[in-house]
């Protein structure tokens, strides 16, 4: 189990690289781009980069953020209720959440599987493909996520001890923290 930490771990770290290496070259890729056309020069090749930089970086950001607890939630409501009920509630929201992470990944994937001979105009030997499968990878990375994160919620609605955490229901499962981290 300790292999599987590390390994989570590592790609955890390698998708947050990955995103913010994918942010710098995709600012690049358009600023050259717009540089580039002041001075009367086309170069085409740099859009269709930079959309294939822009749908991985937002998609994989997302999962880092959903890992995190950093996507924005309204509890105008919810937090009115009793703890009990919130958590049940954030159980329910959780399993809706999956469910539609489960059909993006499936039907992102038929539909890269149906894109797979289309190409880029300015890049033909890169696939149209790689775009829909960066929603076919996060999808499947926020799954991950998401199990976790309703695996903790039962754990804490049942009362039981968290892992790790040495409480007995007493934090929630909405922030995954990696190891280390406070």
């Amino acid at each position: 189990m300790n292999t599987l930490k590390k390994i989570g771990s590592w790609l955890r770290e390698a998708e947050k690289a990955a995103c913010g290496a994918g942010l710098i070259l995709l600012v690049l890729l358009v600023f050259s781009s717009a540089v580039l056309r002041f001075f009367r020069q086309s170069v085409s090749w740099n859009i269709d980069l930079a959309i294939l930089l822009l749908a991985w970086t937002s998609f994989m950001g997302a999962d880092v953020a959903w890992r995190s607890g950093q996507i924005i939630g309204v509890d105008l409501v919810t937090r009115a209720l009793p703890q009990s009920l919130q958590r049940i509630l954030s159980l329910v929201v959780h399993v809706i959440i999956l469910t539609a992470l489960v059909l993006m990944a499936v039907y992102g994937a038929k539909l890269a599987w149906s894109e797979r001979l289309e190409t880029f105009q300015s890049i033909p030997w890169i696939p149209y493909s790689l775009v829909t499968l960066s929603l076919v990878v996060a999808a499947v990375s926020m799954v991950c996520t998401t199990v976790q994160k309703i695996y903790f919620l039962v754990l804490t609605i049942m009362g039981k001890e968290l892992p790790g955490s040495g409480t007995s229901g007493q934090s929630g499962p909405h922030n995954i923290k990696e190891e280390g981290e406070v």
